[in-house]
């Protein structure tokens, strides 16, 4: 794949990208190119600098996300220590427990446990809003 700056005779500014250079010159050559502005027809190439990474830039990068990755592992293991901490586990019971909660206006209860999609959808559509938080295994 290949990226273009292209540039209509009105002067209006696009980037389109193409499989190869052979690819644009032969729809260029159809008149299949079209402004995305003014539909002109009139479309040529404008300057453009490559942009190269090097072997240090690209590791860099990859150290980057690697920290971002675990730094936001570490805080989804946070979040479910504070769960399991401060909210009873009621397993695959969880549909029929928060119903209860739900429809009872005086329990405060936390829980948390498993859903069905289905069981999920079914709550929803009762008002009952919940939200799924990533589960991930400690020691990973």
């Amino acid at each position: 794949m290949i990226k273009y700056n292209l540039k209509c005779d009105g002067n209006h500014e696009f980037d389109s990208w193409f499989s190869s250079s052979s690819e644009y010159e032969n729809l260029k050559k159809k008149k299949m190119l079209s402004c995305i502005y003014c539909n002109s027809k009139k479309i040529s190439k404008t300057i453009m600098a490559p942009m190269i990474s090097s072997n240090k830039d690209l590791e860099n990068d990859l150290r980057k996300q690697q920290l971002k990755l675990s730094d936001k592992k570490e805080k989804l293991i946070q979040m479910r220590n504070f769960i399991e901490n401060n909210f009873e586990y009621v397993g695959k019971d969880f549909s029929k427990k928060v119903r209860e909660i739900y429809y009872d206006n005086d329990s405060k209860k936390g829980i948390y446990g498993t859903t069905t999609h289905e069981e999920r959808e079914e709550l929803s559509e009762e008002g009952i809003d919940l939200f799924t938080v990533p589960w991930l295994n400690k020691d990973n």
